[in-house]
């Protein structure tokens, strides 16, 4: 097989020269989808500098590197609509900061500050990011979980007048420093602690200033208002603060809402048709990723922090109480072998909350409880109650898959391996041997129609003037290689990923360049 990668000799006179101005890549003879619901081309596209400025059938122009994609899709940067990647773009070692887990899959953007975790200080983290440079594009969003743990700690009551006002100015200035929108993970303490009006109080100053909102909604199973009433309320919160509503990682979780997701999508589409921007996105795995706190524990018992969850665990009383519910949170997982531990560095480490319960000779929610009991090394917050949640069904998620106003995101985080293998995994699984949907669909929504949604300017399209966000892959090798006992494997299959016109990976294989940006948004009216 000749080699991918060729320098092009520019000879002034030849026959190459005379094809038109010198660039600085082409990527030539590829499969090229450009992003929009259109028909792929056979054809070129041309670099330069940090901006594509041709794409359309060959014409031979000169360049200083030429790629051969014949037999190769060409496409736009994969944006990833929900990641959570700090392990990599914020770790100390700067060689993590090149974000290999995305850059392997061939994505080029991803949005981050997702389920109420993102930072008001929009500006100075942006700052730091750039100066230590990164490999992807990051998408920041300001985050209400960020803000209220700001202004109430982890404390269960509403804000006062006061307090709502802090909250309501700390999301108008990340706003105002460039963020896309306003994220919230209602699921989770403390954030579960607060009503909608207050939620939609806050979300009008991002609202204000052109923002979009993104949630993490307040129940994905039957936990508290159940699956519907919650959809229905991440539809109200965004209709009553003037915005369009983005639904995290949309599923129907746990055994007592499988098969929900016809009534879930026809909340959305109602929803649509009355008007309202409603979309959503979706990971394609079968197991969610989350915590043994969050995903076990009563929320009550988590109000004001760790610190307070143990004390209630040392109330023989109040234990017991909480022993109760968490009984029936865990079968509404599935069961003790429902859930895998991933967190890394621990005695139960890939094992399953059953065999951990087996080996101490424990029940399966005291074995939980005992995982709980280590501290971190501040004593914030668990040291490793990561999981891996086997809780949705094939047909749910095939068929929210199939909706054209869902994108793809990974939610990818540790020891989940949607970290390294979400795109690949989606076209492996559902495009390829499944069919579920075609390959046009997968590019489509996992660039042109995510850029859209978030309103990420001049990205998610192969076009002139466009940033060059550009992926090559093998349609034949691209596939994931992470697994649940194995999650930290880079995918295979892409042959290049070009960010910001420069050469991110090649062959598979980060090539130590960070030309990753930080997208935020113009400065709206409103702000000083």
């Amino acid at each position: 097989m000749k080699p991918l990668f060729a320098i092009a000799a520019l000879i002034a006179g030849s026959a190459v020269a005379q094809a038109g101005k010198p660039v600085d890549i082409v990527i030539r003879g590829g499969t090229v989808y450009t992003g929009a619901a259109t028909a792929p081309i056979t054809g070129d596209v041309e670099i330069a500098g940090d901006r594509i400025v041709y794409v359309g059938p060959t014409r031979r122009t000169p360049a200083r590197t030429v790629i051969d994609a014949k037999g190769r899709i060409v496409a736009p940067g994969f944006i990833d609509a929900h990641t959570h990647p700090d392990t990599y773009i914020r770790a100390a070692d700067a060689r993590q900061h090149v974000n290999l887990p995305w850059l392997a899959q061939g994505v080029a953007t991803i949005v981050t500050g997702v389920d109420g975790y993102g930072t008001p200080d929009v500006a100075a983290d942006a700052k730091t990011l750039a100066a230590g440079g990164i490999g992807t594009n990051v998408v920041p969003f300001v985050g209400f979980g960020a803000v209220r743990t700001r202004v109430l700690g982890r404390d269960d009551r509403a804000p006062t007048a006061a307090e709502l006002a802090q909250e309501q100015a700390l999301v108008a200035g990340a706003m105002c420093q460039g963020a896309t929108g306003f994220s919230t993970g209602l699921f989770y303490a403390p954030q579960s602690y607060a009503r909608t009006g207050e939620v939609i109080a806050v979300a009008r100053e991002a609202a204000a200033r052109g923002g979009m909102y993104d949630s993490h909604q307040r129940d994905e199973s039957n936990y508290t208002i159940g699956l519907i009433a919650s959809t229905q309320e991440a539809i109200r919160i965004g209709r009553e603060a003037g915005m369009p509503v983005h639904i995290a990682h949309l599923k129907a979780l746990g055994v007592d809402v499988q098969g929900m997701a016809p009534r879930l999508i026809a909340t959305i589409e109602a929803a649509r048709r009355a008007g309202q921007e409603v979309t959503a996105d979706q990971y394609p795995w079968l197991a969610s990723g989350s915590s043994v706190d969050a995903a076990l524990v009563p929320r009550w018992a988590l109000d004001g922090g760790y610190a307070k969850m143990i004390a209630r665990f040392d109330d023989a009383a109040t234990l017991a109480k909480i022993k109760a519910e968490m009984a029936e949170n865990l079968r509404r997982r599935g069961g003790k072998e429902s859930i895998l531990l991933t967190a890394e560095r621990q005695p139960w480490t890939g094992r399953t909350l059953g065999q951990m319960a087996t080996a101490w000779n424990l029940s399966p929610v005291d074995a939980a409880i005992r995982i709980l009991r280590v501290p971190n090394a501040a004593g914030t917050d668990p040291a490793g109650s990561g999981i891996a949640s086997f809780n949705m069904a094939d047909r749910d998620v095939d068929l929210i898959m199939k909706q054209p106003w869902v994108v793809t995101s990974s939610d990818g985080s540790d020891g989940h391996p949607r970290q390294w293998a979400t795109f690949p995994k989606k076209y492996r699984s559902y495009v390829v041997e499944r069919k579920v949907i075609t390959l046009a669909d997968f590019i489509r929504r996992s660039t042109g129609a995510t850029a859209d949604m978030y309103r990420i300017q001049q990205r998610g399209y192969l076009r002139p003037g466009y940033f060059a966000d550009v992926v090559v892959f093998d349609p034949a090798r691209y596939a994931p290689r992470a697994d649940y006992v194995h999650p930290r494997v880079a995918s295979a299959g892409v042959n290049a990923l070009f960010v910001n016109g420069r050469m991110a990976l090649r062959d598979g294989a980060a090539t130590g360049a960070m030309p990753g940006r930080v997208l935020l948004r113009a400065t709206p009216k409103g702000c000083s």
